[in-house]
């Protein structure tokens, strides 16, 4: 009998100190939430980066003055230090505004679309080049047709988001591939340019960039590969409708030039406790040159040095070293992540945790979690304490690119995930301005990863 209401009472004690912790987190992660929708600098510091520096591709002037204004901004925000780590980077330019018009010797006015060259293209002659298209809508139909249909013409990829996936994201992973490796698949068979449609759900006339590369295992021949609007797609597909054997005339003015210098910037806060264990946060810093790159993503590049602020503003002394990493070149060539891998492994440092946002800065929605190191099961555990601030969901497996290597040395690796609906309507677009962001969606949502790192930080896995 004395041994049961022994047992009892300290089961009783057990659930008290659960309830006084839970108590105690959740009061945390209620004042965190009152300082990003009060006092975060989240949406100042995006309205400077999009619109005073604007598009950033890697090796542009307004990427070198984007890490400029990062170390900056980092130091603002309270870091202790703040590195520059070097990497270089591919310099491709767009050159001239690119053209593409119909012609049509039995219409005096020619149809003009809004096309957009894809990152690492070649450029067309400099008179441009003219040609019949030819629509496809899959690699097997680009077989089938062969090089008797297709040898001197520009292919076109005529593939729609499928409307089924609920998850934006689901849509761009089956199109992309055209994107990337259509100008190669269709060089084979003697295409003289390739032209994609967007990968977005909505009809309007901003072409969607993005990087493409060229296979030369596959095929030797490097062709002109641009992308052309939603709207400017179906505008296209009527034409041809009429006039199957429509000519276009297709101009594009891009070039590579030779690797530049550039560096990812790193700013720390360090640990009181644990100094040696790093907990990250990072975003983006460079962006398609065609638009300000306020979604993808200067969000979750100021998001990232909104948590050191949070530590700094709020007086919390982190027990681990906190870092926010701006990583340079994840659009054309991912040199920035491959750098930081590089310089991790030289130096033998350990990252208990690496937290990346790169889905725009929308509402919060959830987050995808490695099971390195039981974190999925240790997060999950979180999920009530959470539930307040509109995280839906938590996920096994998900990252972002940059943060992607560390899963090599066991890092256990997280994803941000923000409602994506709106996402690919934005992404690699001249629409992509600050002026879509909402700023209580994004400080919402900056207030999320700020307290997930918080709560990696206090209670470890």
């Amino acid at each position: 009998m004395l041994k049961s209401l022994l047992l009892t009472f300290i089961g009783l004690l057990l659930f008290c100190s659960s309830l006084t912790s839970q108590n105690k987190d959740s009061l945390a992660l209620r004042k965190i939430f009152d300082y990003y929708l009060t006092q975060s600098n989240c949406y100042k510091n995006l309205e400077y980066l999009s619109t005073k520096i604007g598009g950033r591709l890697s090796g542009s002037p307004q990427a070198a003055q984007a890490v400029v204004w990062a170390k900056k901004a980092m130091y603002e925000a309270g870091a202790d230090t703040v590195y520059l780590q070097p990497c270089m980077v591919p310099h491709w330019v767009r050159g001239e505004k690119e053209i593409c018009k119909t012609i049509n010797p039995y219409v005096k006015q020619q149809t003009h679309f809004s096309i957009c060259a894809l990152g690492g293209s070649v450029a067309t002659p400099k008179t441009g080049l003219q040609a019949e298209v030819i629509v496809v809508t899959s690699f097997e139909e680009l077989e089938k047709l062969g090089e008797k249909n297709i040898k001197g013409k520009i292919v076109f990829y005529n593939v729609f988001f499928d409307q089924k996936h609920l998850h934006t994201g689901s849509c761009y992973g089956e199109t992309v591939k055209y994107r990337w490796g259509g100008a190669t698949q269709a060089a084979k068979y003697g295409a003289v340019a390739t032209i994609v449609r967007s990968m977005s759900s909505i009809n309007n006339d901003f072409p969607h960039t993005g990087v493409m590369g060229y296979d030369t295992s596959v095929c030797k021949a490097k062709i002109p590969c641009c992308a052309i609007s939603f709207s400017g797609a179906n505008a296209l597909i009527e034409k041809l409708n009429a006039f199957p054997k429509l000519k276009l005339h297709l101009k594009m003015n891009c070039q590579t030039l030779a690797d530049e210098p550039s560096f990812n910037v790193i700013g720390e806060i360090k640990g009181t406790e644990k100094p040696n264990e790093i907990i990250l946060a990072g975003g983006h810093l460079d962006a398609w040159d065609n638009g300000q790159g306020a979604h993808d993503d200067g969000a979750g590049v100021v998001q990232s040095i909104e948590v050191l602020a949070m530590y700094k503003k709020q007086n919390i002394k982190p027990k681990h070293t906190i870092r926010a990493v701006a990583f340079m070149n994840e659009e054309n060539g991912g040199r920035g992540g491959k750098a930081y891998f590089a310089d991790t492994k030289k130096n033998n440092l350990k990252h208990i945790a690496a937290l990346e946002s790169d889905a725009g800065g929308f509402s919060p929605r959830g987050i995808a979690v490695d099971t390195t190191m039981g974190a999925y099961k240790t997060i999950l555990g979180w999920k009530t304490l959470l539930d307040p601030y509109f995280l839906q969901y938590i996920n096994k497996d998900g990252h972002g690119a940059d943060i992607g290597y560390l899963k090599d040395i066991g890092v256990p690796l997280i994803g941000f995930e923000p409602d994506g609906q709106k996402y690919f309507d934005y992404h690699h677009t001249a629409d992509d301005t600050f002026d879509k962001i909402n700023k209580r969606e994004l400080e919402l949502s900056a207030g999320v990863i700020g307290s997930i790192i918080y709560l990696i930080d206090t209670k470890g896995w």
